[in-house]
């Protein structure tokens, strides 16, 4: 469905949920152990980012609409601690939790106009624009991270 002609919210909206599902699915036929691999120094692996990015759709729909600390949140203190896999995180259970976050940030704006400011991030007040604006750019930059890991994986085998 296009959404060219359609509001710049509908438009924002597709844009994010476009890459939500992209980076999502670039876990799509790969092994738990392909999806754990590290190709690079950092701790970015493909499972990696998908249970980064849920972190980042806390913080943006949680965090910065509510003001509740990441700690009442239940995600870590920083971005880099964001990427840590533990020994119970699948894919099916980073996916689940990722799928979950989506779904709690769609809600959590619903009725919150573009212009509307959210009062919960440490820069101070944001709009909802800037927000989406933000977390497209973020979520863009790690299909790109994805698309390449993913790359080498399935070259290696």
């Amino acid at each position: 469905m296009s959404v060219f002609h359609q509001p710049l919210r509908e438009q924002i909206e597709a844009l994010v949920d476009e890459h939500r599902q992209a980076l999502a699915d670039s876990l799509d036929g790969l092994t738990e152990e392909q999806a754990r691999r590290r190709l690079v120094p950092s701790r970015t692996t493909l499972l990696g980012l998908v249970k980064h990015a849920t972190f980042v759709e806390k913080v943006w729909f949680d965090e910065a609409v509510t003001g509740r600390s990441r700690a009442e949140i239940g995600i870590p203190k920083t971005p880099d601690q964001s990427f840590i896999l533990g020994g119970s995180d699948t894919i099916e259970s980073v996916r689940n939790a990722y799928r979950n976050a989506c779904e709690g940030s769609r809600r959590a704006v619903e009725k919150i106009d573009l212009d509307d400011l959210l009062p919960g991030n440490r820069r101070g007040p944001l709009p909802l624009r800037w927000v989406y604006l933000h977390v497209l750019r973020e979520l863009a930059q790690h299909c790109g991270h994805a698309d390449i890991l993913r790359e080498q994986i399935l070259a290696a085998e």
